[in-house]
């Protein structure tokens, strides 16, 4: 989501939405939690999405603030990406809509911990 999008909206959730838009970026943020993680881990946890969707999710992410990417000066290189005090934030708003989710809607669905694909 552009920059500029995110203006067209004139009330918070609608921007805090935009920003969020994607079925990805909630996932991706839940699979990361408090841990740092490679990039190779998150496309083997969130094994449905590709690479390259991955990739541009997360490069929207760490501009939005929501991720921070740790590159390492070692080779082979090593990349981790963990999540910034704004991403932290909405980690108790996600774990509500799974309890949301659970309750109402999954009753004969069974989820992975990690909130990725039906087991």
């Amino acid at each position: 989501m552009k920059k500029n999008e995110l203006m067209e909206y004139s009330c918070p959730l609608g921007k805090a939405m935009a920003a969020l838009g994607s079925k990805w970026k909630p996932i991706i943020i839940l699979v990361i939690k408090d841990r740092k993680l490679r990039f190779g881990e998150l496309a083997a946890r969130i094994n449905v999405i590709s690479r390259k969707v991955l990739a541009d999710q997360l490069r929207e992410m760490e501009s939005d603030g929501l991720i921070i990417r740790e590159e390492y000066k070692e080779i082979p290189p090593r990349v981790e990406y963990s999540l910034t005090e704004k991403g932290l934030a909405l980690l108790p708003i996600f774990f509500q809509l799974e309890e949301w989710e659970h309750k109402y809607q999954a009753k004969d669905k069974k989820y992975d911990k990690d909130c990725n694909v039906l087991a």
